[in-house]
């Protein structure tokens, strides 16, 4: 029988945690709290300057507890259909289900990053369907990530509130993708984040991306995770949102507090 080489999977899991982004040294800043108050929300938020390794955190307790990653797991996602071959490249088509949802720009047939952008859950549903459960569950355990619980349907898992990921842990993901330092080939990682970009000008290249979903007591969980380049500096950051509301827009009321708080660090005038 050939023995299987578990060498380079051990070591990836153990890049990750080593290198995942410590809040043991974290500056508190107590004053991002009225973003949040103001929206009558629970929150946190992490960021990690790249230039000196300092972090700034509001509210450490939250941003070390693990909550569904809800859409914010189309990264991984991606970055695993990619390697894999299950996505040929961001052109590769899904044809619509057919099915009609609330989400009218879902509703049709669509390449991989129009999905990205519209966070299309039937596109990554299917994706994740072709990906398998054997080798999704190889892939997280790879990366680390969160709990790397993928236990019930496939199409689902990041959805029903078995995978779980801190904000912490979501920000050593994003700056291990940022300097093709996850498991993948670089030309797969370099895909992701050209789809993260949402906004790039004179001033700031801003990427991220966002997830909306519920914890086991029905709070709508909010996040948005990337990061900010100004003056060829990067900043990694991750906004969570936690709310009892049903009535909550969370699509705005993520995207506004965080641009909130970077406009409060003095981003988004090229003076970084």
């Amino acid at each position: 029988m050939k023995k299987i080489n578990n060498l380079p999977i051990i070591i990836a899991f153990l890049s990750f945690i080593l290198s995942s982004c410590s809040v043991n040294k974290a500056k508190i800043d107590n004053d991002l709290e009225k973003y949040f108050k103001s929206r009558h929300v629970e929150g946190c938020f992490t960021m990690l300057n790249n230039a000196d390794g300092r972090i700034t955190v509001y509210n450490l307790g939250l941003d070390t507890t693990r909550l569904t990653p809800a859409s914010t797991f189309k990264v991984v996602n991606s970055l695993i259909g990619l390697q894999t071959g299950v996505i040929t490249d961001e052109k590769m088509i899904i044809k619509w289900d057919g099915v009609t949802r609330g989400r009218q720009d879902w509703n049709k047939d669509m390449n991989m990053k129009e999905a990205f952008k519209v966070s299309s859950v039937p596109y990554y549903q299917e994706v994740a369907r072709r990906i398998g459960k054997d080798t999704m569950k190889l892939w997280v355990d790879s990366l680390g990530y969160g709990n790397m619980d993928i236990s019930g349907p496939i199409d689902s898992f990041w959805l029903n509130n078995h995978l779980k990921i801190s904000p912490d842990e979501q920000l050593g993901l994003m700056k291990k993708l940022y300097f093709d330092q996850l498991p993948f080939r670089k030309s797969v990682q370099q895909t992701v984040r050209d789809v993260m970009l949402q906004e790039d000008n004179t001033a700031y290249r801003l990427s991220y991306k966002t997830g909306w979903g519920f914890d086991e007591q029905n709070n709508s969980i909010g996040w948005m995770t990337g990061w900010i380049e100004e003056n060829r500096h990067v900043y990694f950051f991750v906004t969570l949102i936690k709310s009892p509301d049903p009535k909550i827009d969370m699509r705005s009321v993520r995207l506004d507090i965080t641009k909130d708080i970077l406009k409060h660090y003095g981003f988004f005038e090229g003076k970084k």
